[in-house]
């Protein structure tokens, strides 16, 4: 499969996700060493789920639109259809 391109503005909008959820990983796991009640814990769980789910997403669709759409000039160790659609599905 191609490198991704750290510069890319999808992707850089993809690493901010997730370094706000790391962050906020953090925070739930301080809450729950603190002892924070469960509703909180759960709620920033699901946050930081849903960053992670979405930084997925932006990298599929950033392969997409790089590697599909210019195939051609991806060379042979592009991913093809096939490839992405699994990787796509391992975030469902």
């Amino acid at each position: 499969m191609t490198a991704m391109d750290p510069t890319d503005a999808d992707l850089k909008s993809a690493l901010n996700r997730l370094k706000r959820a790391r962050g906020q990983l953090t925070g739930v796991i301080e809450a729950m060493e603190s002892g924070a009640e469960c509703r909180d814990v759960v709620i920033q769980l699901a946050a930081v789920g849903k960053a992670i789910d979405r930084a997925g997403f932006a990298v599929i669709s950033t392969a997409l639109r790089t590697c599909v759409a210019d195939a051609a000039d991806a060379g042979e160790d592009a991913p093809d259809l096939a490839e992405l659609e699994k990787l796509f599905l391992t975030l469902a």
